[in-house]
């Protein structure tokens, strides 16, 4: 697997306990995506997404199965190694947008660079800038729309040149509108770099701009 870009799940397991009971949301699920490919996990609700994407995004280790992220076995690695992977190769977008409410947009875009010892200040501004922030620099989350903040986090997932973004539901707070504008713009900026995107969302007219469309059910996965 040394040679391999992308993302390579085998035989993923996932089950919860549910007080006495046991469930079961993944069954020996096998994927594979190919480097700067842009995937959308569908389904309904309760079908496995979020877990599956979580498992890939080195966010929640399976029960049985192996994940590779360019090569590399993400679980055979320790949990300092696997912090320093999902920083460097890795980033994230979420639905509740996850912006500290103490630090302005400029000060939470720049977060994944001060965690990896970087100074990034340029290019955090250049990143809010892309997404057309570049007169909120300096304003909190809470003097922000919906919409805005989750441009700041899409600024955020932007500014260490991934090699992955996960986004969970990344319209799930917003209007339509805003939804669709904050989607076209997501899926604009990954292409831009050649970013590989995976994408978990239960609005399957969204999923018709993806370059394939997997649909999560019954703990399986299919085209």
């Amino acid at each position: 697997m040394s040679e391999s870009t992308g993302v390579i799940a085998e035989n993923l397991h996932r089950g919860y306990s549910v007080g006495k009971k046991r469930v079961e949301v993944l069954h020996g699920i096998n994927l594979e995506i190919q480097e700067g490919e842009t995937i959308f996990l569908c389904g309904p609700s309760g079908a496995g997404k979020t877990t599956l994407m979580y498992i890939l995004a080195g966010l929640e280790r399976p029960e049985q199965g192996k994940v590779w992220v360019d090569g590399i076995d993400l679980y055979a690695q320790n949990r300092r190694q696997q912090a320093k992977i999902r920083n460097q190769r890795m980033a994230y977008v979420f639905q509740n947008y996850y912006l500290m409410p103490e630090l302005t947009a400029m000060e939470n875009v720049m977060m994944p660079a001060m965690i990896s010892g970087r100074d990034m200040a340029e290019r955090a501004k250049a990143s809010l800038s892309r997404v057309g922030l570049d007169h909120r620099l300096d304003h909190l989350p809470a003097e922000l729309s919906g919409g805005e903040q989750q441009r700041v986090a899409i600024a955020r997932a932007l500014v260490n040149s991934p090699r992955i973004i996960f986004a969970d539901e990344p319209t799930g707070n917003l209007d339509s509108r805003n939804g669709s504008q904050v989607m076209e713009m997501l899926l604009e900026l990954a292409r831009e770099e050649q970013t590989t995107l995976v994408v978990v969302t239960h609005d399957e007219e969204l999923a018709r701009h993806s370059d394939r469309t997997l649909i999560v059910k019954d703990g399986l996965v299919a085209d």
